[in-house]
């Protein structure tokens, strides 16, 4: 499970800056910062295109997504002989 630990907002300048514990601090100079969904995501900047792939296959890595599988109906059949016709 996720470690997640309670931290401190407070105003740095015109910005908003976070106080990171220990535990979290980054070991590099910059960060990349995205929202996703009401989350606010923080990691470590691709240093090239190589690292941004790595990033993404990591994306893939853990639980699937659908472990049990998708359920998908069966196709439905349908008459189309006459959708050409105009009936105005």
């Amino acid at each position: 499970m996720a470690t997640i630990k309670t931290t401190k907002v407070f105003k740095s300048g015109n910005s908003q800056a976070v106080r990171l514990p220990k535990e979290f601090q980054f070991d590099v100079d910059e960060v990349e910062i995205f929202r996703r969904g009401d989350e606010v995501v923080l990691r470590k900047k691709p240093r090239n295109l190589a690292g941004l792939f790595e990033a993404l296959a990591a994306l893939g890595e853990g639980e699937p997504f659908m472990p049990e599988g998708r359920q998908q109906p069966q196709a439905q059949e349908r008459d189309f002989s006459d959708w050409d016709k105009d009936d105005r």
